[in-house]
């Protein structure tokens, strides 16, 4: 199936506005879950390495599900799939409201909620880049402060549900505001047409013109051929055996025309289901080739040391850069901030900061000037130093600075593509960016709970948020060491013949 060109505009902008609201309404509620968070600590008297599973799976496991919805993506379309994932966002918030217990919210709201994002995101990502072309990167900065955008209101809005309503209501009256997904989803026309049937009889009759690159195909043909006639042959004596009077019949079948034709029929059926047999092992030794292929440059990627280093630093990022938007309100309470203080959640101040962030580092990832890489380990390294911070803010003052400029460096997330094109090259960007959403979802899911486990083990988030802070300037320090120039130069240097001179002037002085 052929896509039309890009317009670049046009319906292309009603496509950027729907999925702004689409990223908004999913992933509102998963992205403010610390809000939710303290009510269920006290609902479910659990502690909080267990109880922020909840919100780590609802982060995660969209990501790490990811070549699953790029699939769903490519065999459905995008419209289909946003319908589809619309149901399972606010049937997955509906369901967590009737929750007797952490468990139940493990799959309601962790897993169903976030497989819906996942799936919601690769669509809305997709259908945007195939509506435009040179206005891509403004297009995709658009969609993707719908999360940010989200975060700043459903914080907000989720603590004024649970005041008047209770935690039950608010999750009812989100999963509600979660169904204009459906409306979204209804406008995201596809380029192509939806009704594009490809016939039988064509893929029939093209299959010798597929197939014409295997030299061994005529060999093939002929066996299977042989097998089926062979196979029919006898079939067809089993029947001139319990038939009555069998060679004069057969000798009558041979000189029918009626019979002659019906042989040419099957001769015809034989020789496209030879085709068709032809057609199955050619695609399973494909499908190994592709697989095989896939392997391996998935080891040659590994074998880029900087590749490595940047799998490793988002890897650490995500262990220790997300648990503060879970984290955070819970941080307050612990330092004996009062209600009345939260002129805005905290939760709130890193969610339009993110937007923020977002924003001005993709504007700054534009400049030819700048080197995107060391950009990104700038975010790390500052956003490292934040996270040590932390368990010295003791006012809400200084809680909300650290807020804002974690949520600032979160920005980061918008040159994290740019910075994979530039480390693998834009021919492998699919192919890397997948590995390293897949290990940045299983940094999502397994920081808040390694957090919430120290603060068990200490009762204190001092130890947690020191580890959170170790682990991102750890991962910032490797990836600036993988890229620092004087690597690269050292080991181009290195194949010179320059002691193989010395060593020759030195026996020959001896």
């Amino acid at each position: 199936m052929e896509f039309k060109k890009s317009p670049d505009g046009g319906w292309g902008w009603v496509i950027v506005l729907v999925s702004f609201f689409t990223q908004f309404l999913c992933y509102g509620s998963p992205l403010a879950v610390g809000v939710l968070y303290i009510e269920w600590l006290d609902a479910f008297g659990e502690g909080k390495g267990k109880t922020a599973w909840v919100g780590s799976l609802a982060s995660g496991v969209g990501l790490l599900a990811s070549p699953v919805c790029s699939l769903c993506v490519s065999s459905f379309g995008a419209r289909p799939v946003t319908i589809f994932s619309g149901f399972m966002v606010a049937g997955g918030l509906m369901l967590s409201s009737f929750a007797p217990n952490i468990y139940f919210l493990f799959f309601s709201y962790g897993i169903v909620v976030g497989l819906g994002c996942g799936l919601l995101y690769t669509a809305t990502v997709t259908i945007t880049c195939q509506y435009f072309d040179s206005h891509r990167g403004l297009a995709l900065g658009l969609i993707s402060t719908g999360s940010s955008v989200g975060l700043f209101i459903y914080a907000a809005l989720q603590r004024l549900l649970i005041e008047f309503y209770g935690l039950d209501g608010c999750l009812l009256i989100v999963g509600a505001l979660a169904l204009n997904i459906l409306a979204c989803g209804s406008l995201m026309r596809p380029l192509q047409p939806s009704d594009c049937p490809l016939p039988e009889k064509t893929a029939l009759e093209s299959a010798p013109d597929r197939y014409s690159i295997y030299s061994e195909k005529e060999k093939d043909l002929e066996e299977n051929t042989n097998i089926l006639g062979k196979s029919y042959s006898a079939e067809e004596t089993c029947k001139s055996t319990f038939g009555s009077g069998g060679r004069k019949q057969e000798s009558l079948l041979h000189k029918s025309p009626t019979t002659m034709a019906h042989s040419k029929e099957t001769e015809t059926y034989k020789k496209k289901v030879a085709e068709q047999t032809y057609f199955c092992k050619q695609l399973a030794k494909r499908k190994w080739q592709l697989y095989k292929n896939y392997c391996g440059e998935t080891v040659a990627l590994f074998k880029n040391k900087v590749f490595l280093a940047l799998f490793i630093a988002i890897f650490l990022f995500d262990i220790g850069g997300f648990p503060p938007s879970l984290l955070m309100e819970d941080v307050a309470r612990s330092s004996n901030v009062k209600e009345e203080e939260l002129i805005m959640p905290l939760i709130s101040i890193i969610g339009i900061m993110t937007a923020v962030g977002k924003l001005l580092l993709g504007i700054l990832a534009d400049f030819k000037w700048i080197n995107t890489l060391y950009l990104y380990v700038a975010t790390l390294i500052i956003m490292g130093l934040a996270l040590c911070a932390i368990p010295f803010a003791k006012s809400y003052v200084t809680l909300a600075i650290l807020s804002g400029i974690l949520g600032f460096l979160t920005g980061n997330w918008s040159i994290f593509p740019y910075v994979t094109t530039k480390t693998v090259g834009i021919e492998k960007l699919a192919h890397a960016y997948g590995i390293l959403m897949f290990f940045a979802g299983l940094g999502n899911s397994l920081g808040p709970p390694i957090l919430g486990w120290f603060y068990d083990w200490t009762q204190t988030y001092d130890i947690a948020f020191y580890f959170s802070g170790f682990c991102v300037l750890l991962g910032g320090f490797i990836l600036l060491l993988a890229a620092l120039p004087s690597w690269h130069t050292c080991s181009r240097l290195l194949p010179k013949p320059a002691p193989t001179t010395f060593l020759y002037k030195v026996t020959s002085n001896v």
